[in-house]
């Protein structure tokens, strides 16, 4: 008898979610937005709370008072402000770059490729996804330093010299063979997604293959290069082993991961670690302007 009262029980559960959606959609969302709430949303919120406590200069101690000296700090130290311009310049050299080299790269596996190709290169660009990221770091070390495999290489053209060496321009290299895989995709999928009576139209119109590019395919990819920018550009703009290890220069990361870590200034290590959210709540605005999002 209870049995059957328990099964009874939840087969009127079971057509009562049948008939009311919603709230089966709020039982199936309750637990991961939970998480995303308590867990990121938490974090940030004690982040921004964070970042407008100090450091007590006498004792050490971190005073859980309200003020914005780090934020005048910041505002007012020229090499804060030089670090942060010099993050944002590489990331911004560094996304260019990457849509320069994925764009070709992907038109080709989109349009041009068979798919038995197309497979293969899917393959070597995912490839280096699968290696970890302090192995391919270390990697382009031993291919950027002196005597090493690019200066053996260039030598071969009588170009020895123009080896970049472990200096910024290196680091920018690293950086564009890192994030290459996260703008190339994005990009594929935006020009798989074109439909080919579309060029067949810009053809029939008398539009040549550079005028259809232009102003066919461009426009219509812009959303998907938009995507991808959004991964190549954060990405940069968060890193702060490559720096070290590569240039032995300072990013926003550098200074946000010596200020928690070595001097023990938590609240100036989150006002600082503000600048990159705020630069990358803008830079989404603009992404989102172009339909990045529709393109993820």
């Amino acid at each position: 008898m209870t049995t059957r009262n328990t099964g009874g029980f939840f087969r009127r559960v079971q057509a009562g979610l049948w008939r009311h959606r919603v709230v089966q959609l709020l039982l199936l969302l309750t637990p991961p937005v939970g998480w995303f709430g308590v867990v990121y949303l938490g974090s940030l919120a004690i982040l921004l709370l964070s970042a407008f406590w100090y450091l007590d200069p006498a004792t050490s101690a971190v005073r859980h008072d309200f003020s914005l000296q780090n934020f005048q700090l910041i505002a007012s130290g020229p090499v804060y402000g030089d670090i942060a311009l010099r993050t944002i310049l590489v990331a911004a050299v560094v996304t260019l770059v990457d849509i320069l080299v994925a764009f070709p790269i992907a038109y080709y596996m989109a349009r041009i490729a068979s798919s038995r190709v197309r497979a293969i290169l899917f393959v070597l660009v995912l490839l280096p996804l699968w290696a970890g990221y302090l192995v391919k770091i270390y990697a382009w070390r031993i291919v950027l330093a002196q005597g090493g495999l690019l200066e053996w290489f260039l030598g071969l053209f009588g170009q020895a010299g123009l080896n970049p060496g472990l200096s910024e321009p290196g680091m920018v290299i690293t950086f564009c063979y890192l994030w290459l895989p996260y703008m190339i995709l994005p990009i594929y999928a935006g020009l798989e997604r074109i439909p080919p009576s579309v060029l067949e139209a810009s053809a029939d119109l008398g539009g040549r293959g550079w005028m259809t590019f232009r102003r066919v395919v461009l426009p219509l990819a812009l959303p998907a290069v938009a995507a991808g920018s959004i991964f190549t550009f954060s990405l940069t703009l968060g890193d702060y082993v490559t720096p070290q290890l590569i240039a032995n220069t300072k990013f926003i990361g550098n200074v946000v991961f010596d200020n928690q870590g070595v001097a023990n200034n938590v609240p100036f290590a989150a006002a600082y670690a503000l600048v990159p959210i705020a630069i990358m709540a803008i830079y989404l605005l603009g992404a989102r302007r172009l339909g990045a999002f529709e393109s993820l």
